[in-house]
């Protein structure tokens, strides 16, 4: 059985207050931060999420290595949709409290057409990219290895089906994952704000009707997404539930010693699992039924143990960088959170410089040294342009001339 086979999927990827407390037995607390305090845990991880993705899509044949997916069954997709479902519902769960459904659900919309217009962008940006290279240059090999080829042959109709989601290029699936759950998020606060653990339940229950009765969107030109909605919307709800509260129903489970034995246990032996598609000599190490049961490990369909095994990264992450974590005023660490609060853009470009590099990789014939040396190269490009980005910023803000409410979303993150 190849790699391919066994992890089928896409290559790539404070201080708190209470503002509302229902009197429902099912209801949770939802929480804010205080002041101006900003949750650097999130921009860090997320920040992290984009570089790993970036590496993977640079060089997924060496790069790789360097990243979470060779060692497990998750990979920076989960990280990155499970802190967006937190942020989004963090901001537009608060708006929504505060200034009511209309309105939040307003400002929602706004933000999904933030997210359309820069995946149209991105697409028209890679490509002409892709396509000066198959064509100018004579390479016909990225065409078909990007998936630009249909549009090469039809524009009109490849284009037309961009347009509404279903045509996407190599690399390109996670925003129209994210435009989708974005447009569902303030049923899914009104029903969080009703009942956050039926809310929670459903989700999971929708999850499994995905998958017994093959619930998927159409892709074009043929196939399907890459991400099902129908299955990764449980890492989006989840991340919304414990925004809203849910992280402080968990607190006693997290702290548990015997959660953290549990996740180094399972991160163990997944690891021990993914070893043996690298190295044909492990192959007898596992037993033929336990291939069986676990092959493939669908990234499409969020398979169960790719999603217990961003569950068991998670709860090791939440206890040894906890809240205040001195480390996130760190100089080193800096970059990596500042291109966490530029999410949308850093991703955008990271999409494009990871075909760039891919090219340069790929034309030069590589060896392990500059390969590195383009991970790195990108890594600074997109932490350059997140400090640029946040300098505009700033100075936009000293100008008085940014929105009251772009500041409210800066708190947690903003952003996918």
């Amino acid at each position: 059985m190849t790699i391919s086979e066994r992890a089928a999927g896409p290559p790539l990827a404070g201080a708190a207050d209470t503002i509302a407390h229902h009197a429902a037995p099912a209801a949770i607390v939802v929480s804010r931060p205080a002041g101006r305090v900003r949750e650097l845990r999130l921009d860090l991880f997320r920040g992290l999420a984009l570089w790993l993705i970036f590496i993977d899509h640079v060089s997924p044949d060496v790069l790789s290595w360097f990243t979470i997916r060779s060692y497990g069954f998750s990979d920076a997709a989960e990280i990155f949709i499970f802190i967006s479902g937190y942020t989004a519902a963090f901001v537009y769960g608060r708006a929504m409290f505060e200034s009511g459904f209309v309105i939040a659900t307003a400002r929602i919309l706004r933000r999904v057409w933030q997210i359309y217009a820069a995946h149209v962008l991105l697409f028209a940006i890679l490509v002409a990219e892709v396509s000066y290279v198959a064509v100018s240059l004579e390479k016909p090999f990225y065409a078909e290895e990007m998936e630009i080829v249909y549009f090469l042959k039809d524009p009109g109709v490849a284009m037309s089906q961009a347009l509404l989601l279903m045509y996407r290029p190599l690399n390109m699936d996670v925003l129209p994952l994210y435009i989708v759950l974005m447009l569902f998020l303030p049923l899914i606060l009104q029903l969080i704000n009703w009942r956050a653990n039926l809310t929670l339940a459903s989700s999971v229950v929708l999850y499994m009707l995905s998958w017994k009765f093959d619930l998927h969107l159409v892709a074009y030109p043929k196939g399907f997404w890459s991400f099902n909605p129908f299955a990764w919307q449980l890492l989006f709800v989840f991340g919304a539930w414990c925004a809203l509260g849910g992280t402080r129903q968990m607190s006693r489970l997290l702290a548990s010693p015997v959660t953290l034995w549990i996740s180094v246990s399972y991160l163990v032996a997944a690891f021990g699992v993914t070893m043996t598609w690298y190295f044909p000599q492990l192959d007898h190490v596992m037993p033929q039924w336990l291939e069986q049961w676990i092959y493939p490990i669908d990234k499409t369909d969020l398979d169960v143990l790719r999603f217990a095994h961003f569950l068991a990264l998670a709860a090791i992450a939440v206890r040894f960088v906890p809240g205040g974590w001195p480390g996130l005023n760190s100089r080193w660490l800096w970059p990596m959170i500042l291109c966490g609060q530029r999410s949308l853009e850093i991703f955008c470009l990271g999409v494009v410089l990871g075909f760039t590099g891919y090219f340069v990789l790929t034309e030069l014939s590589a060896g392990l040294g500059l390969h590195i040396l383009v991970g790195i190269c990108g890594i600074l490009l997109m932490s350059a342009a997140a400090w640029l980005l946040s300098w505009y910023k700033h100075y936009v803000d000293a100008t008085g001339s940014r929105s009251k409410s772009a500041g409210k979303a800066g708190l947690a993150g903003g952003g996918p």
